[in-house]
């Protein structure tokens, strides 16, 4: 039997909420009597749907069924979550779960999408207060895991525990708040963050870019991997929490900040929080730690580096560079250096050393790279012409490990027409680690079909693949799989 989410409220989360639901899987209906309603909540998941499933590593579920409907009564039927995300208005949240409790199950889970307002806010005037939380979100709610699950006095806690199950079975975490309190946990960090951002730009301090910039490129980076006190853990070095505390704790008395009602650093308050964060992360050494903490910021960067995103950019930007200070003149009288890197930390697999897609993505990486030899850049393509690889065989020879150097020498076998035949040598240090042969075809980008190459790229190719001609063959060119008797 299919699960059933009823959406109460279509905009940005609400909208949001649908598509987690849709996509995982549950029969979604929708109330909102906005007359753009289904247009809106169409493009939230359509953005959900190119985005979530590159997430997982399997298949996610059959997408589940979307209706609209004209009535509250209507959307809640066979509903087994029902989520409010109506404007935050408290007379108008109590008028809504009166009418949901009136058709909706009673074991039905009740979540409020609410930022501002506590369970016993929201519990006044409802026939059945234990089946109403806090279920509040981050934008967007299909990709962000963390949902903070507020419960009141009369939530009941089969009610709860239901909350926790649905929401961590959709890919979602539930973070149970353990008493009610304005704003909840998240935002009560990000209202500090927000004010102290605001009295910067009021004295003139900084811009919003500037301070945009001073998260994106620092401790948002680290908050995003690893939180608060597992990033100043590490900050105190070995002697861990309780260092970074006596070290930095007087600073909280000096007047940096517009907020400066902290409690008082008591010996018993640093005892709380070094025994907690000795609980939360002392299974780990510090060099552990540090090591988790790096393989994360690098997957956190190359995934932002992919999008020529935030401190991404800054990276492509200074790849530009460094490519910039190599000298674009070559040698051709020898097998051309066409990748020279460090493997990356997120290239590596569960036996330890490079994927072999990785394998394939560096050979792609060195057939770009003769392509631009040839005069195959980006004006050229711009132009409406380029190389399609047509075959592909790769050996692998030896295994290469995370941070070591390897660098990639590219022979032409042959270049003529509308053919281009590479093959390439892996090296780490003197090892060869693997060999790729690449058979292209020179292919018009407008009809998708071959054809010749302009003069200039025909003439050029032709002369590197004249002078490697007079090279020996590597050992491996035409090399098929075989199965040995």
């Amino acid at each position: 039997m299919k699960n059933t989410a009823a959406i109460i409220g279509g905009g940005v989360i609400g909208g949001g909420w649908a598509a987690r639901f849709l996509l995982m899987g549950w029969d979604v209906r929708v109330f909102d009597p906005d007359p753009e309603a289904a247009r809106k909540i169409g493009e939230v998941i359509d953005n959900a749907r190119r985005s979530l499933p590159g997430l997982s590593d399997v298949a996610l579920p059959a997408e589940g069924q979307l209706s609209f409907h004209d009535t509250m009564s209507e959307a809640v039927q066979g509903a087994r979550w029902i989520q409010e995300s109506v404007p935050e208005r408290i007379e108008l949240k109590r008028k809504v779960y009166q009418t949901l409790q009136a058709h909706c199950a009673p074991d039905a889970v009740i979540g409020s999408s609410t930022s501002g307002f506590t369970p016993s806010q929201l519990h006044d005037c409802a026939l059945r207060p234990d089946q109403i939380i806090v279920a509040h979100p981050f934008n967007p709610v299909y990709l962000l895991p963390l949902v903070e699950v507020v419960p009141g006095a009369a939530t009941s806690s089969e009610i709860v525990q239901s909350a926790q199950d649905i929401l961590t079975g959709v890919g979602m975490y539930p973070l149970v708040i353990r008493a009610e309190i304005d704003a909840h946990i998240a935002d009560r960090l990000l209202e500090a963050v927000w004010r102290e951002a605001l009295w910067l730009i009021n004295d003139g301090i900084a811009t919003t870019a500037e301070i945009d910039d001073a998260i994106r490129y620092g401790f948002g980076l680290r908050w995003a991997q690893m939180g608060l006190f597992e990033t100043y853990r590490i900050a105190g070095g070995e002697a861990g929490m309780r260092h970074f505390i006596e070290q930095f704790g007087p600073c909280l008395e000096w007047p940096w900040t517009k907020l400066m009602d902290v409690p008082e650093l008591t010996d018993t308050l640093i005892d709380t929080i070094a025994d907690q964060s000795d609980a939360q992360s002392g299974a780990l050494s510090i060099r552990a730690l540090e090591r988790k903490r790096d393989d994360n910021l690098v997957s956190i960067l190359r995934g932002l580096k992919a999008q020529d995103w935030g401190a991404g950019q800054l990276l492509n930007a200074h790849d530009r560079r460094l490519s910039s200070h190599h000298s674009s003149e070559i040698a051709i009288n020898g097998p051309i250096e066409t990748v020279a890197r460090a493997v990356p930390l997120d290239w590596t697999d569960y036996n330890g050393h490079m994927n072999e897609a990785r394998y394939l993505q560096a050979f792609g990486d060195a057939t770009d790279r003769m392509m631009q030899f040839a005069g195959v850049d980006d004006a050229y393509i711009a132009g409406g012409a380029s190389y399609f690889t047509a075959e592909t065989h790769l050996r692998h020879l030896d295994e290469v490990h995370a941070g070591e150097m390897i660098r990639i020498e590219t022979q032409v076998i042959s270049g003529s027409g509308k053919k281009m035949h590479l093959f390439h040598r892996m090296f780490s240090g003197a090892r060869e680690i693997a060999t790729g042969e690449h058979m292209l075809i020179h292919v018009s980008l407008e009809t998708r079909r071959a054809c010749e190459p302009d003069a200039t790229v025909a003439a050029r190719l032709h002369e590197i693949a004249l002078a490697h001609a007079a090279l020996p063959l590597p050992v491996g060119v035409g090399k098929a799989v075989g199965v040995k008797g």
